[in-house]
This record gives structure tokens, C-alpha cells and sequence, in this order.
């Protein structure tokens, strides 16, 4: 019997697939368990309309990011903050301090879990760092830490 797979079922496929199911499988267990529905014109059209609309929505989110990454590559993020000499920093700059700059200065929303800092930042200078804004999608974010007075 053809089902269409309502959640992941280990050992027969993923969510939204068609699959081939034992009858008594399917009525038994993954029917009463809404795991699954029976895989018939009117499921089958139902799922395609499905698909498609998470495509849109998909290309939507995709563009919006592509937009989003060409603003932040623009951006230069200064950071203030205290130093010895050399240029050291007393303490480090972190991706939580460059994303609530980001927010705060140029009104731009980014998880600091999206910005990728290889390590903290411990002396003055430019930095360029990447943000992951989606997940084909990357921006170089510029970071200059200056002296703070």
C-alpha cells in the first residue's frame, strides 16, 4: 500500500515522502498513530500544494537573506573599547557585543550565534568576520575596534 509519511518513520523515509508500506503495517500502526495517510488523489495533490508552498516560502526567506547579507557587507561596525600598550585590549570583544552594536547603531537584527568569530578579539585594528544568515547564504562584516578614550 502507498503512504504518504506524515512525520520521519525510522526505517521507511522522511517526512512528506511516498513510500510503500505493508497493508497491515499501515493500517495497524502508522494510520491510527497519524504517522502517515493513505496515498490517494486527493492526499497526493494536497501534499504537491504543500510542497510547493514551502518552496515559495523558501525562495522568499532566500532573497530576503541575500538583501539582508548585502547591507551587512556594507556595514563597518566600530567597537570602543579600553587598551594597554601595543594596542592590547584590556578584556576581548566579543559576537555579542558586535551584534548589539549592529542592532543598537544600525538597526540591524543578527543572532550573535550568526556571527562567526573565530576567536575573541584582543587588539585594536579591522577585522572582517563572517555572518551566517542563511544557510547558503554568508556575509563579510566589517569590524574596526578602536581605542576608547
Amino acid at each position: 500500500m502507498k503512504v504518504i509519511l506524515l512525520e520521519d518513520v525510522k526505517g521507511h523515509g522522511k517526512k512528506g515522502e511516498v513510500v510503500n508500506a505493508k497493508d497491515g503495517y499501515a493500517r495497524n500502526y502508522l494510520f491510527p498513530r497519524k504517522l502517515a495517510v493513505e496515498a490517494n488523489s486527493a492526499n497526493l495533490k494536497n501534499l504537491q500544494n504543500k510542497q510547493a508552498a514551502e518552496d515559495r516560502k523558501r525562495q522568499t526567506d532566500l532573497e530576503g537573506a541575500k538583501r539582508q547579507a548585502d547591507i551587512i557587507s556594507q556595514l563597518v561596525v566600530v567597537v570602543k573599547a579600553k587598551s594597554g600598550e601595543n594596542g592590547k585590549l584590556f578584556g576581548s570583544v566579543t559576537n555579542k557585543e558586535i551584534a548589539e552594536i549592529l542592532n543598537n547603531e544600525h538597526r540591524v537584527e543578527i543572532d550573535k550565534k550568526k556571527i562567526v568569530l573565530p576567536e575573541p578579539i584582543r587588539s585594536l585594528g579591522d577585522f572582517q568576520l563572517e555572518v551566517k544568515i542563511y544557510p547558503e547564504v554568508t556575509a563579510r562584516l566589517n569590524v574596526r575596534v578602536e581605542e576608547h578614550r
